[in-house]
């Protein structure tokens, strides 16, 4: 059974080193056909090490969780708070809803939204995480509920969003779900 070792520099909260365990030995799952009581991922920790002729004795800062961060921009933006959303984005944010209407700014979203719904929110099942190099990908699923403009109540509308998180920001939002298969016809 795989037994993996991580040595780290002082200074990394217990919260980190359980996260670094646990997406090391999500690695070394899903690399090697072993159950879960078979994996054995540990920390050592370094006092000091040098590296290109520096002297190191403190780890870098850790990333955020990326789903905590897209958590928490949802909820600013349910909340209809785009002070606070606006602080996750980064330089250049971009979105993508159905239809392949972009924006580029929280308010041309709340904006072109006024014309679809009077409101709206989410409902989560799940959210999944997936790295490629610096960036995390998180995915969520769940299903819609609200009000049509005429003031009709929907609810049970499937949706996914993805969501890139480089560095703590939002970098690019694609959303997809079932509202105009349900949207009342005039």
């Amino acid at each position: 059974m795989p037994v993996t070792q991580i040595t780290l520099l002082p200074g990394y909260s217990p919260e980190v080193r359980e996260r670094l365990v646990a997406r090391v030995s999500q690695a070394v799952a899903s690399v090697i056909a072993a159950p879960p009581a078979g994996i054995t991922t540990f920390i050592n920790e370094a006092a000091t090490y040098q590296r290109d002729g520096r002297v190191f004795v403190a780890g870098n800062h850790a990333h955020p969780v990326a789903t905590e961060v897209v958590q928490a921009f949802l909820s600013a933006m349910q909340a209809r708070d785009l002070d606070r959303a606006r602080a996750m984005l980064a330089p250049g944010f971009q979105m993508q809803f159905p239809g392949g209407v972009r924006f580029t700014t929280l308010q041309q979203l709340v904006d072109w939204g006024r014309q679809r719904y009077r409101s709206v929110a989410k409902t989560f099942e799940a959210f999944d995480e997936a790295w490629r190099g610096d960036t995390c990908v998180v995915h969520c699923h769940g299903t819609l509920s609200g009000e049509w403009p005429d003031g009709q109540a929907f609810a049970g509308i499937r949706f996914i969003d993805r969501f890139e998180v480089q560095g703590g920001l939002l970098h690019r939002q694609d959303v997809w779900n079932d509202l105009g298969e349900h949207r009342p016809r005039s």
